[in-house]
Order: C-alpha cells, then sequence, then structure tokens
C-alpha cells in the first residue's frame, strides 16, 4: 500500500467524520484493495472477502465520528476489517454446528479439505486447506503483526487458543508443503 494511501490528510478524516460524502468516498477507495485482501486471506474466499468489505466500509461510514485519531486511519479501519470478518467466520462456525450432529471440534473440521497425498502443492492451496479460524490465527499472526493476546481478545478466546492454533498452522502447513 502506497504511504500517501496510508496517511489521508486529517482535513479530509475532519470532512468524513462531518458526514462529507466525498471525503468518505475518498477513504473507501484508499483502503478498499487492502481491506479486500484482508478479508480474502482471513476467510479464505472472494465472496466473503467481498462481504467483509461492504461490512467494514457501512461500519466506517457510521462509526466515523468516533474515529478518535489516536492512530492512523488505516489502523482503525484494520481493527474493524478484522472484526467484521471474524464474526463472518463466527457465523459460518455457528451455521455449521447447527447442521452438523454431535460434538465436533469445528475449529478442525469446519472448511478444511486434507490435502491430496501425491499432488503438489502451493501456499495459497494449502491455507486455503487451514479451517478457518485457524487460517485466521495465522494471518492476523504473521501476516498483520497481531500478538497473540490481541488474537484470542478479538476472537473472545485465550491467548493460549491463539497459541495452540498457530502451531497447528505452521505444522500443518509444513507437512504440506514438504
Amino acid at each position: 500500500m502506497r504511504a500517501d494511501t496510508l496517511a489521508l490528510a486529517s482535513a479530509e478524516v475532519a470532512r468524513a467524520r462531518a458526514g462529507d460524502l466525498e471525503a468518505l468516498e475518498h477513504i473507501y477507495r484508499a483502503y478498499q484493495a487492502p481491506v479486500y485482501n484482508l478479508g480474502r486471506r482471513i476467510c479464505g474466499n472472494e465472496e466473503d472477502a467481498e462481504d467483509v468489505l461492504q461490512d467494514t466500509f457501512l461500519e466506517v461510514c457510521r462509526s466515523i465520528g468516533r474515529f478518535r485519531g489516536d492512530g492512523s486511519l488505516w489502523s482503525w479501519v484494520r481493527r474493524v476489517a478484522v472484526s467484521k470478518a471474524l464474526m463472518l467466520l463466527r457465523r459460518e462456525r455457528y451455521r455449521a454446528a447447527r447442521s452438523l450432529d454431535g460434538g465436533a471440534d469445528l475449529s478442525e473440521t469446519v472448511g478444511r479439505r486434507p490435502p491430496e497425498p501425491t499432488a503438489p502443492i502451493d501456499l495459497e492451496t494449502a491455507l486455503g486447506r487451514l479451517a478457518p479460524l485457524t487460517r485466521a490465527v495465522l494471518w492476523l499472526h504473521d501476516v498483520e503483526g497481531y500478538t497473540h493476546e490481541e488474537i484470542g481478545e478479538a476472537m473472545g478466546k485465550t491467548a493460549s487458543f491463539s497459541k495452540s492454533q498457530l502451531s497447528r498452522a505452521h505444522q500443518r502447513l509444513r507437512e504440506w508443503l514438504e
């Protein structure tokens, strides 16, 4: 992402906070690609990434007046996007739980496809084979730089949950990519 995109002028943010639609559109244009990409990486597919993009900017438009400016606007938008992506994963997990019989550990079963033993696999495919929550933890920690405590808080879990999911993700990726 370009530095000028990340550092929108404070005057532009002030206009958006005052309800200026042109300023809100500028914020959308500046951050639409990174928000979409974040949603794609956490959720694992384009349709959900589009939902994350839409939900994120609806929330940004509703809540821009509460943006205090303590950090960068991108940090705030990114937190909203992560929250929306995790909410989408929780919804999908809830739907899957209602359709399954028994008490399977859904963080390990929902959305995970076992690799084909003889087929070569690339990183993108391997990431797609991880369970959604495991993939989200991996992406938030290894790429976005979130701490285990931040991930646990965002997911309504503990830091230990985040650590164990990350360990499982690394282990599976090593196995699949070897």
